[in-house]
């Protein structure tokens, strides 16, 4: 097909967005693919929804490869569905009433939508099953940014499998792992496979796949090359404490107006790894007090994990009323709540609040002065060793391209989605989610493949193939080598414009095709063009009727 630049609607521009902070918002923006609506709200431009499509056709065929049933549920649903699991009182799920008062969701996923559909599961002779769908999700996003990064509105690619028992289930999981690697590495991205928690997902374990990239999420990595995982799942070995002389039991000591670990530490001059911090939570309307050492950062989907529901800090009067001090004084010993420590206490003595105001302890061990569960609760950091080695870890932004969820039971328990099974029982089905954004995936590839001048586009998601630029004089020529490229079956985009050279070349290196061909008045001398790679920006000269060959 051949593409006339004259009668697309294809608004360039020649300065960035004035919020715009990544590479990816600036040049989409720029190059013509995006416009914003409202924040976090976006409009596909006809180049835009080129590549968008080339990337959902990518992931169409990797779905379709695996079995994969292709399908389309509905934007709106019932709230009852969310009610069921518990999701709709979620912050981040849109919510809406009708004219006669019934309650409505519009999704940000469709797990509940395709537990309800997995209903009509009768026997284990149907199973496995895996189906997909390319839906319009809703986020009520609290900060929306990054163009397609961050976004409010989006369409995404979510599977879901149904399986017999959890043998099944890892199979499933395997199989979409394999197909999502191969759309990346289709899409030609640089991409890591890690370790992730499940979130507002639900269900156990979980997958990412995450592009090196400016982004809001954080790929940890060994400097060995022996360990990856998303920041909220990752483990590090912290760098030990400096203790002071053991005690044979806590000692009160009066910290007056010391309400940080900063200024407990600098009080007592102790070395602040040598101090615990106590950061109360309500989970199911019950404070659990958790417990992380004092440099360390709680990360809060850890918890969630951990405790396998949602939580929220608590109140300062919640912790008053429980604890009888403010919170900068609180700490695990004789808690009037249940304590969940972090690995890191396991050993040593610390300073910890006293439960009472400006007062501490000093020497407290767990064990013997408090009696607390133990997990990983803390924030991975850059100087972390890692797990599997004892190397350095490293932490750089990136891109969340891809998530994939084992549900487990979730989802059929509450809607009572079981199957017959071979021996007769009635059992749920067990349950995975598989998401891709191909918006997300369009800005990966932006950040990634791009230099000063604009965007350089791998072959398998541009919008077309080749940039022929007409310059005055030659346009019966430039047609020509357009309707060459055509026969040999490539897309063309012609700049048939009545513009200035430069601006020509300009927007043809700020689009970023693979390939851009000069038509100009040495082409009338010879019938050759100037094909350039935009990628590599190496020139040849090449005969109009040999073009069809020169890719």
């Amino acid at each position: 097909m051949i593409a006339r630049a004259s009668q697309l609607f294809l608004p360039t521009l020649r300065d960035d967005p004035a919020d715009a902070e990544v590479a990816s918002h600036k040049l989409l923006v720029r190059g013509g693919f995006i416009r914003q609506v409202g924040a976090g709200i976006w409009t596909y431009m006809p180049i835009g929804w080129r590549v968008h499509q080339k990337v959902v056709q990518i992931i169409r065929e990797e779905m379709n490869a695996i079995g994969a049933q292709e399908m389309l549920a509905p934007v709106l649903t019932p709230a009852e569905l969310w009610q069921a699991t518990g999701r709709y009182d979620l912050p981040v799920v849109f919510k809406l009433q009708d004219r006669s008062g019934r309650q409505f969701v519009l999704p940000m996923s469709h797990e509940e939508t395709f537990a309800f559909h997995g209903k009509e599961l009768q026997s284990y002779k149907q199973l496995p099953q895996a189906w997909y769908h390319f839906g319009t999700k809703e986020r009520d996003e609290p900060r929306p940014r990054g163009g397609l990064l961050r976004v409010r509105e989006f369409i995404m690619k979510d599977s879901y499998s149904f399986d017999r028992d959890e043998a099944g289930l890892d199979e499933s999981f395997r199989k979409h792992a394999e197909a999502y690697g191969r759309i990346f590495e289709r899409c030609e991205l640089e991409y890591y496979e890690v370790e992730a928690e499940s979130g507002e997902m639900g269900g156990k374990d979980s997958n990412d796949f995450l592009a090196p990239g400016a982004g809001q999420n954080y790929l940890v990595r060994c400097e060995n090359g022996d360990y990856a995982a998303d920041i909220e799942a990752a483990h590090g070995v912290p760098a030990p404490a400096t203790f002071p002389d053991p005690l044979d039991a806590p000692e009160e000591v009066e910290t007056p107006g010391m309400r940080t670990i900063e200024d407990v530490s600098k009080f007592l001059q102790v070395d602040a790894r040598a101090t615990a911090k106590a950061m109360p939570v309500v989970v199911d309307g019950k404070i659990v007090l958790a417990l992380i050492r004092g440099d360390d950062r709680l990360d809060e989907a850890k918890l969630a994990a951990v405790l396998g529901q949602f939580v929220r800090p608590a109140h300062p009067e919640e912790i008053t009323e429980a604890f009888g001090a403010s919170g900068g004084s609180i700490g695990p010993v004789a808690s009037p709540v249940p304590v969940l420590a972090d690995e890191a206490l396991r050993e040593g003595q610390y300073v910890v609040g006293a439960n009472s105001d400006d007062r501490h302890l000093k020497g407290v061990q767990a064990g013997r002065d408090y009696e607390a569960d133990f997990a990983d609760l803390r924030r991975v950091k850059e100087a972390d060793a890692c797990p599997q080695c004892g190397g350095q870890l490293t932490i750089e932004q990136a891109i969340e391209i891809g998530h994939i969820f084992k549900l487990g039971t979730f989802y059929s328990v509450p809607f009572e989605a079981k199957f017959l099974d071979e021996d007769g029982t009635e059992k749920p089905l067990v349950m995975g989610s598989y998401g891709i954004g191909p918006g997300r995936v369009i800005a990966a590839i932006v950040e990634q493949h791009h230099d000063e001048q604009g965007i350089i586009w791998p072959r398998s998601v541009a919008p077309y193939d080749v940039h022929v630029v007409a310059l005055p004089g030659v346009e019966e020529q430039a047609h020509e080598a357009a309707t060459t490229l055509d026969a040999a079956g490539l897309s063309i985009l012609l700049d048939d414009r009545d513009a200035r050279a430069g601006e020509k070349f300009a927007d043809a290196d700020l689009i970023g095709l693979p390939y851009r061909i000069t038509v100009g008045k040495k082409t009338l001398e010879d019938g050759a063009v100037d094909l350039r790679d935009r990628a590599t920006g190496n020139d040849r000269r090449v005969p109009i009727g040999s073009l069809g060959e020169a890719f």
